[in-house]
């Protein structure tokens, strides 16, 4: 009879692992478990965010932009009834994303679709690269 022992071996780490998750310095948005979970995406002229938030109300959320960061807050509501299982988190919700670009916040666009919150951050004139031109002597 072999009794292999090799996943108790590797447990202090995996304990380790888990530990560090969720007792990490890191703020709870910047956490692998924070809710809504995003995408940030960019190219020449914007910025991307794309949020998962099934099954939330477009009246529950609120969108804010500051100087450096764009919240997303709001509420999913628990729906009544005798659950088995419940992984899809309820209650209130908080994301702060940092940005480290200037954005045009008059211009900033916001859908939700099939459970996916768009938000579109133009970036400002003054944040786009500007390309130089060399003189020869």
């Amino acid at each position: 009879m072999v009794i292999d022992l090799s996943t108790f071996y590797d447990m202090p780490r995996q304990l380790d692992k888990l530990l560090d998750t969720f007792f990490s310095p890191t703020t709870i948005s910047q956490r692998k478990f924070a809710y809504p979970p995003v995408n940030l995406k960019e190219d020449e002229e914007n910025i991307y965010v794309l949020a998962e938030i099934p099954g939330v109300d477009i009246n529950d959320i609120e969108l804010t932009i500051t100087d450096g960061s764009l919240v997303i807050k709001g509420e999913r509501k628990s729906e009544k009834g005798n659950y088995y299982r419940q992984e899809r988190p309820n209650g209130l919700f908080q994301r702060i994303i940092n940005l480290n670009i200037d954005i045009d916040k008059d211009n900033i666009k916001a859908k939700l679709k099939d459970g996916i919150l768009e938000v579109v951050l133009p970036k400002a004139k003054e944040s786009k690269p500007k390309k130089i031109a060399i003189e020869q002597n």
